[in-house]
């Protein structure tokens, strides 16, 4: 499936983030995670739980049926699966086949998320999830909120690059994050086997819109946008702006900061889940932020949207024409394929 070779749609064996642990409640929470249906929901003893959302009698969702104790009880007709998958009670027999059972899923609590492994739950390492010290998440004097879930119309793929190409701050968000010098500053890139960072240094460079609103200085600044890719798909970006070094008395005084995290999970072929948190210093108005920063997140989602339309309705799509800034959704990209490879494989061996 575009833009991976035909076949390939999402890696299975890596961390997703499922949600935020605050929409995780007693009430059975419906989510499409890598095209299947999965309810969320926590047991009597608060923990968190991830099962399979379709019933295997007769694929009536499960997230549309009700709690019974810490099990769920099919709302067609009364089949009822533990928190574990295994089914507990048959309306119509006594006897329950040994084949009547849904998949459970490994999910951990950590930070704002509740992490899902979609794959094989015995190659589940915890060790592969984000580490909150390296994401920003544990910045002393920081305060961490959940922002926005959002179910986009448009293939995950097409986020990820999003995130990976910064150089459409200064055009799709020109009115508010970004400028020129977004695109035109070259980036600075390290890439691991587990991750892809990228970072630009911009000297003496014009505010952009949200911070000239602040006036918080009255001139050009020192700046540095940065992003690293966690895959198979988290995001966490950083942001600060000072008062450039040339300045004769508050040279390099900081004069803002913040910490933002994009996770990126596929829901259905064409859909994506995609939840957007952020983290500031104490005594910043982080609701505000939050309200200003709506629109910047949808107009990310509308990009989605739009170019999936095309991809799903051009017969014959053409290649795209790709340029310099490419280069770190490109290794992307080729990280995310070769891991769906090495599962594939793998499922051969």
């Amino acid at each position: 499936m575009y833009p991976f070779t035909e076949g390939s749609f999402a890696p299975c064996n890596g961390w997703y983030v499922a949600g935020f642990c605050n929409e995780i409640g007693e009430a059975l929470l419906s989510r499409w995670i890598l095209n299947e249906p999965v309810v969320l929901y926590r047991k009597a003893d608060g923990t968190a739980v991830a099962v399979q959302g379709r019933c295997p009698h007769r694929h009536y969702p499960l997230g549309e049926s009700k709690r019974v104790g810490d099990a769920i009880q099919c709302g067609y007709h009364g089949i009822t699966f533990d928190h574990s998958g295994k089914c507990t009670f048959v309306p119509s027999q006594e006897k329950i086949p040994g084949v009547y059972a849904i998949k459970a899923y490994p999910l951990i609590e950590r930070g704002l998320w509740a992490w899902i492994w979609p794959g094989d739950p015995s190659l589940a390492d915890e060790s592969l999830i984000p580490d909150m010290a390296e994401i920003g998440y544990d910045l002393e004097g920081y305060v961490a909120e959940p922002c926005y879930s959002l179910y986009v119309e448009g293939r995950y793929q097409l986020l990820n690059d999003n995130l990976l190409d910064l150089t459409h701050l200064g055009y799709l968000h020109s009115t508010s994050i970004g400028t020129q010098d977004d695109a035109a500053t070259p980036e600075q890139r390290e890439v691991t086997d587990r991750k892809i960072s990228s970072r630009r240094f911009m000297y003496d460079t014009p505010q952009p819109p949200f911070l000239l609103e602040k006036q918080l200085f009255d001139g050009n600044v020192d700046r540095v946008s940065g992003m690293d890719f966690h895959l198979p798909g988290f995001h966490a970006g950083l942001g600060e702006f000072r008062i450039p070094e040339s300045h004769p008395e508050r040279g390099g005084e900081l004069l803002l900061a913040s910490r933002v995290w994009h996770a990126v999970t596929p829901a259905k072929k064409h859909t994506t889940n995609y939840f957007f948190a952020m983290s500031a210093p104490e005594g910043d108005d982080l609701a505000y932020a939050k309200e200003y920063l709506r629109p910047v997140v949808e107009e990310d989602a509308f990009a989605t949207r739009e170019i999936e339309k095309i991809i799903q309705t051009v017969d014959d799509l053409p290649p795209e024409l790709m340029l310099k800034s490419d280069a770190t959704a490109v290794i992307g990209r080729r990280a995310m394929q070769a891991m769906m490879d090495r599962e594939k494989a793998a499922a051969l061996n």
